[in-house]
């Protein structure tokens, strides 16, 4: 039976597929305009405590429901190009390193059309800086408080900022979705935040411990993720919240509005494969909805519209164009090093300490002054296990751990007197410049769009190669060369980029705004062309790159679509 036939579903003003910065954003409005809305999220709940680190457990913290695996992490392999996406209430806001940067007023390009990889920006900065601003709020943004102990002996961010002042280039601390400090409080680690309202899980969180976990969900709820902010809100607005929903199809209705038919993952399936396409498995559900909006992320959003385009005959031809990385590259800098008293001395990094992102330096486009396409870099921090892997690595410890074996049997054999073994075990780490001295950087830049997204076989498949952002990224390269070598470092590059691939947690573009259905499948308001109530709202709708982190401009864009698809709602 066709969605448009079936008889007497659920109803609601709005229905939201995907929980990121557009779908909770695009939630929390209408909710509070009012209207009764749904939101459906394919991934579980989050609460602090439940992000996995055991080996055991981030076997498992992958999504594949067909291999039971029903956790966070989602890893796509294209031609060129790998993605990291995430799934879960709260989307990407779970996994992102919380930097909250305005896209560059410039950088709304309005480029003449040609073939492939232009850019139009049917916005500008001023439209957004009312967004911008609201969504800063909602989100809490503080910087990284440097002028408060411990923060301001952060060693990465210190080292990161002379290397930037020996070279010249401007840096800054990003504006931060972190809470550091309770209101009319000094800045400090592990206090519990004042909540105005319980959030939706009901828990206590923390100021931030500074442990880098950011980018794997943080446990302890400093994080001001889209779950503790604007889903909550939506939630007390009275949104229906549904996580392990996954849409499946959409079709517009008879009449006006749209059917939605998604299925519901059960935690019974985890750790088995299932057959997930077997109705007598998954039972189909159906909704209806005056409005639909698609906020599943570049990916999610672009692959259902494909998937469900015979439905929509009158979908535009630039469905599926305009894909691109956001310039993400990232970089490790390796043994980094100091000049002291005319010998060089390892220098201490220490890239766990603090959250994952504390400085960035911001290199200007031909637009504003610079050359070329301009890009940020910015510091990328990582949980502290990840310095235990590297020191049991360490050939040099390995090598010292016999003598002090030896040492203490030979003790044990004498009956020496002697207890206190503490310089034999401080000796065994050595110096632990491989752990201390390392520090990851990540490029986020102004790329060329000129990808394709399609369809083989159902499934998704994406066609981007870097030959014309060529150009920018041996730009990035240099100046990340450039930046090691004044940290005293030396380069490890990501095997992939031996290979002419390069990984994005930035994927952007698919369903791109435009002025006309010729230009982009959504407009300026982010509805679909051709089809009235029917919006996207999430990094797919980029014409381009946004050049510096995404997310605050899909938050300020979903804001902005918000305020139209409400007074539509009340006319």
């Amino acid at each position: 039976m066709a969605l448009a036939e079936q008889t007497s579903p659920e109803h609601f003003d709005l229905v939201v597929v995907g929980s990121g910065f557009g779908g909770s954003v695009m939630a929390y409005r209408a909710a509070e305009a009012g209207l009764r809305v749904c939101l459906l999220e394919r991934g579980r709940s989050y609460p602090p405590g439940s992000f996995p680190r055991s080996p055991y457990r981030m076997k498992t913290n992958l999504w594949d429901p067909s291999e039971g695996l029903y956790g966070m992490f989602s890893i796509w392999s294209f031609t060129g190009i790998d993605v990291v996406a995430a799934s879960g209430l709260g989307g990407g806001s779970l996994i992102y390193g919380s930097a909250l940067i305005r896209k560059d007023e410039r950088w709304f390009v309005r480029e003449e059309p040609r073939d492939g990889g232009y850019e139009y920006w049917p916005v500008t900065r001023n439209q957004l800086e009312p967004h911008y601003d609201r969504a800063e709020r909602m989100l809490n943004a503080q910087t990284y408080p440097m002028a408060f102990p411990p923060y301001a002996a952060t060693p990465r961010t210190l080292a990161f900022r002379q290397a930037a002042e020996r070279l010249g280039l401007d840096w800054f601390n990003p504006k931060l979705a972190v809470t550091f400090a309770n209101p009319g409080h000094d800045p400090a680690p592990g206090e519990p935040i004042a909540e105005e309202f319980a959030n939706l899980h009901g828990r206590t969180r923390l100021t931030c411990r500074l442990c880098g976990e950011c980018d794997l969900g943080c446990n302890y709820g400093s994080k001001n993720t889209l779950d503790y902010t604007y889903l909550s809100a939506a939630q007390r607005f009275g949104a229906e919240l549904r996580p392990l929903c996954e849409v499946r199809s959409f079709a517009p209705r008879r009449g006006g509005g749209y059917a939605i038919d998604y299925v519901r993952h059960e935690a019974a399936h985890e750790g088995r494969p299932t057959m997930t396409h077997d109705p007598a498995v998954l039972p189909p559900r159906s909704l209806t909805a005056d409005r639909l909006v698609l906020a599943a992320g570049t990916l999610g959003s672009t692959f259902l519209l494909l998937k469900n385009a015979a439905a929509f005959p009158g979908l535009s031809g630039q469905l599926g164009t305009r894909f691109g990385g956001n310039g993400d590259m990232l970089t490790l800098a390796l043994n980094c090093s100091d000049m002291v008293g005319g010998q060089r001395v390892p220098r201490i990094v220490d890239a766990s300490y603090g959250p994952v992102v504390t400085i960035g330096l911001r290199v200007p486009d031909a637009l504003d002054g610079g050359e070329g396409r301009g890009f940020y870099i910015e510091d990328a921090g990582y949980p502290e296990f990840f310095n235990w892997i590297l020191q049991a690595n360490d050939i040099n410890a390995l090598l010292r751990l016999p003598s002090l074996l030896r040492r203490l049997v030979g003790r044990w054999l004498r009956a020496d007197q002697e207890t206190n073994f503490a310089a034999e075990l401080s000796r065994l780490y050595g110096s632990t410049e491989l752990s201390a001295g390392l520090l990851p950087m990540i490029a986020t830049g102004r790329d060329v769009a000129d990808g394709r997204m399609r369809l083989e076989r159902g499934i998704l498949e994406v066609d981007w190669r870097n030959e014309r952002a060529g150009p920018y990224f041996d730009r990035v390269n240099e100046t990340m060369g450039r930046l090691i070598e004044a940290l005293g470092g030396t380069r490890l590059q990501f095997p992939t980029r031996y290979l002419n691939r390069l990984i994005s947690a930035h994927p952007l573009g698919g369903c791109p705004m435009g002025r006309h259905a010729g230009e982009g499948v959504v407009d300026a308001h982010g509805e679909v062309f051709g089809y009235p109530g029917l919006y996207v709202a999430d990094g797919s709708v980029m014409p381009g790159p946004v050049g510096a982190n995404p997310s605050l401009t899909i938050a300020a864009l979903a804001d902005r679509f918000a305020d139209r698809l409400i007074a539509q709602a009340r006319r």
